[in-house]
């Protein structure tokens, strides 16, 4: 089973400069598994690697769609895995969203990509979109916010193209990992971390973050296309609006971003199996760095 080194964790909490200094211990390759860092253009609001951050080490799947086009758990999962299974450097997946991570890494199917979407549900407000899950699959309609449509109608997709609920489906794969995988869970205290989130925020803001929307708007990009909806992005929408002032945009992608590393916490300590250390202690980081080697070279005996 080949191995794999995730490097997971709340925003700002130093994934990226971690991922290269691993890869350059394992002579790796960084894959990344941020859903907004796959579209170009999307450079300083999805705190994007820059080349003299990269360090000389090969970056995967960043700057691989076009504004206008979709990207799902399911494409991540075929292209990580494809540079997972062909790359001749030692892969390292760094970030993610939880779903992108258990696609690549667990053995998830999705074959409902291919599944035919009934028209009506597009027609259909998100309140009766919810209550529609709710009456079929309330199991999953559980897992899932009320206003997110994209995976309301996925769900409700499933259960008309296979005759199965989605909680249905899910309870039936094994999830078994389909790799050695081993979690390395960038980690400090809160309030630092919610300092280094302000910070970095402020950073976006005087590389130019407002100018690279305004770019992005005039190439033709609006803010339903999908890397829009990212934080970082979204909330220019006011702005543009004249609903907000700047000031006002760089408060709520602090406190947006600081919303999202608490889920991200959350969603890490309940779903995976983390090896935490604190990134800001140069004990832990040499000692999770230790262990890290010592994995990466074990090997696994026969049965």
């Amino acid at each position: 089973m080949k191995k794999v080194l995730v490097i997971a964790g709340p925003t700002a909490a130093g994934k990226s400069s971690f991922a290269v200094e691993m890869a350059h211990l394992l002579n790796g390759i960084v894959i990344s598994g941020d859903s907004i860092q796959v579209y170009r253009g999307f450079d300083i609001g999805s705190g994007k690697v820059t080349e003299d951050e990269k360090d000389g080490i090969p970056h995967a799947l960043l700057d691989i769609r076009t504004m206008h086009e979709h990207y799902s758990a399911a494409d991540f999962q075929k292209e990580a895995r494809h540079v997972i299974d062909t790359s001749s450097y030692f892969p390292i997946i760094c970030g993610g969203t939880g779903l992108y991570l258990k696609a690549c890494l667990y053995d998830y199917r999705f074959e409902e990509e291919e599944m035919h979407t009934d028209p009506s549900l597009e027609q259909m407000d998100s309140d009766t979109l919810y209550a529609l899950l709710e009456e079929k699959d309330p199991s999953q309609a559980e897992k899932i916010h009320p206003h997110n449509r994209r995976r309301i109608i996925r769900a409700l997709t499933i259960l008309e193209n296979t005759g199965m609920r989605m909680s249905d489906i899910n309870a039936l794969q094994k999830h078994e990992p389909v790799y050695d995988v081993f979690i390395a869970g960038c980690t400090m205290e809160r309030d630092v971390l919610y300092e280094r989130i302000n910070a970095r925020v402020d950073g976006m803001f005087k590389a130019g973050l407002r100018q690279e929307v305004e770019k992005l708007l005039e190439q033709g990009c609006t803010f339903d296309d999908q890397p829009m909806q990212g934080i970082g992005y979204k909330e220019w929408q006011a702005y543009f609006n004249k609903e907000a002032d700047e000031e006002e945009v760089k408060e709520n992608i602090q406190k947006n971003s600081r919303h999202f590393a608490k889920r991200q916490y959350t969603w890490l300590r309940h779903q995976m199996p983390v090896h935490w250390f604190n990134v800001l202690d140069e004990t832990q980081k040499e000692k999770m760095k230790k262990e890290i080697l010592e994995w990466s070279t074990y090997e696994q005996k026969e049965d």
